[in-house]
């Protein structure tokens, strides 16, 4: 454990992503099997305990210490494990018990088998074994809550750079093995060949996009489709069993079962998942996907009950093939890659696939008037596909682009402030807004902490402490006299807030100085903005 909580400590205060590269890769190479594979699934995100939670760190640290000093100090940090880190007194080990800083596979293993109602007094006789630094990567690797800025890629980069491995080669197993990782360090190591997946449902890195910076591009090279607002989802069939993946690879069968249950093919295809907007139940009804917020209330569920099935029924619009039964195709370039998919979706049953339509365009001109024209309540936008382009992981410029619709835009009333977390602990960078309904009344429409630059927070910080007129734990409330501009994609009606109304990715485009507080916009004009 020494070495790994060197290893954070080190990556958190370097800034080179070469020198990250470098710490990692040698960490790898020196540390033995399986403690590299435990750390490396940590940095990577792949680990997992059930019942050792950030909320047991808490409960040993209000045990242990002050509470009222406990709380203080995390408000003022704005980090649990930093503030537990340095201010945790260490009590003297009895003289039968193991002293000294925990082996990760050790941890690792104890992590694995605590029982919920044991974890505080775990993480207590933990803390006591190791330094801050020590305390500060045990708890980090316990609760899953690394965010240390580096990213699950940048690892699997520092594994391949370690073993003088091709990244991609290393991602492409990457999913189908487990940590510890044993088959993959024998294979960095030459004591083994490649890993064989070819049996395995596992994900595959998906081909992304470039956003498009509105310059022309010759269209008779390209196809274009519809951005939908869904998720973007990979669907692995094999003779055994089918898996649902998101973008970042996290396993969603669970919460979509309808979709497992009907894709009877082997093959691995790449879509949008999205829910009827007109089905009413009925899931074979060709008809049109209903808004993200639809889909937004069966994610994160690790089950679905029979109503939800019912009146949210999932479909997947599909985009891409990369295996056609078990044969790979990513290499071949779409122009050919779409009539495979063509052939292998009426395999699939009707109203639970379909295909992403091809939208018939002559020139630039003409797409930038189709795309201005994409209200539909289930449209980002619109994207490109150059015809003869591979599937390749990752982006590649110049295949494939994301054209996004101009964003909406509504005046609205800064009501509430919270403070950020990791770097912005101690800036108010949280913000709640909202409109005027027909009384007269302020009623929350959005929550936004992006957008601004650093010098307009530093501002909006202060302007939150001057006007502060209450306080609810770490949230503020403010004088309701500051005007915030905000852009979002996209607003749909939530019985979950007062307002009716949600909003989808909001953002402050602009600090309204200049404008009263009773100018701002009203909810009925947010309504009319819904499809």
């Amino acid at each position: 454990m020494e070495e790994f909580a060197k290893l954070i400590d080190r990556l958190i205060y370097t800034r080179s992503r070469n020198q990250k590269l470098d710490l990692i890769a040698a960490y790898l190479r020196d540390t033995p099997d399986p403690h590299r594979g435990w750390a490396l699934a940590a940095l990577t995100g792949d680990l997992e305990f059930p019942n050792a939670k950030i909320s047991a760190v808490r409960t040993a640290a209000n045990e242990r210490l002050d509470p009222l000093l406990f709380k203080l100090s995390r408000d003022f940090v704005g980090d649990t494990a930093e503030t537990v880190a340095l201010i945790w007194e260490a009590r003297p080990q009895p003289k039968d018990a193991e002293t000294g800083p925990i082996s990760v596979g050790d941890l690792v293993e104890q992590l694995h088998n605590v029982a919920r109602k044991d974890a505080p007094a775990l993480f207590a006789q933990l803390l006591d074994r190791h330094d801050p630094d020590g305390r500060y990567a045990l708890i980090k690797l316990a609760t899953g809550a690394m965010r240390i800025g580096i990213s699950a890629r940048l690892a699997k980069t520092a594994f391949a750079q370690a073993f003088s491995l091709n990244v991609d080669d290393v991602e492409e197993v990457w999913h189908a093995l487990q940590p510890p990782f044993l088959p993959l360090f024998d294979w960095g190591e030459g004591k083994t060949h490649k890993p064989d997946i070819s049996d395995a449902a596992c994900f595959r890195p998906f081909m992304l996009a470039h956003p498009l910076e509105e310059e022309a591009v010759d269209m008779a090279e390209y196809v274009v489709e519809w951005k939908w607002d869904g998720i973007r989802v990979q669907i692995v069939g094999t003779r055994d069993d089918v898996r649902l993946f998101s973008r970042g690879g996290d396993d969603i069968t669970a919460a979509f079962p309808d979709i497992a249950e009907n894709f009877d093919a082997i093959g691995v295809v790449d879509g949008e998942l999205l829910v009827r907007g007109d089905a009413q139940g009925d899931a074979n009804t060709q008809g049109s996907a209903a808004s993200f917020n639809a889909l937004q209330q069966r994610l994160g569920r690790k089950k679905v009950s029979a109503k939800m099935l019912r009146e949210a029924p999932a479909f997947v619009r599909l985009y891409d093939i990369l295996f056609d039964g078990k044969n790979d195709v990513r290499a071949l370039p779409w122009s050919e890659r779409r009539p495979l998919l063509d052939r292998f979706q009426p395999k699939l049953q009707q109203g639970r696939f379909d295909l992403s339509k091809i939208i018939a365009v002559d020139d630039f001109e003409q797409l930038r008037l189709v795309r201005e024209g994409s209200r539909d309540a289930a449209i980002e936008g619109v994207m490109l596909k150059k015809r003869d382009s591979p599937y390749i992981a990752g982006r590649k410029a110049g295949y494939w682009y994301k054209w996004k619709r101009d964003p909406l835009n509504a005046d609205c009333v800064m009501m509430y402030a919270q403070r950020g977390s990791g770097k912005r602990s101690s800036l108010y960078s949280d913000f709640t807004f909202g409109c005027w309904n027909e009384d007269g009344e302020l009623l929350p429409v959005g929550k936004a902490y992006s957008g601004f630059t650093d010098e307009e927070l530093k501002w909006l910080d202060k302007f939150v402490r001057q006007n502060t007129v209450n306080r609810f734990g770490p949230v503020r409330e403010v004088e309701k006299t500051l005007v915030l501009e905000v852009a979002f994609d996209s607003i749909h009606s939530s019985k979950r807030h007062k307002s009716g109304l949600a909003m989808r990715f909001p953002r402050i485009s602009r600090i309204r100085k200049d404008k009263p507080a009773q100018e701002a916009d009203i909810i009925a004009t947010l309504r009319n903005m819904i499809d």
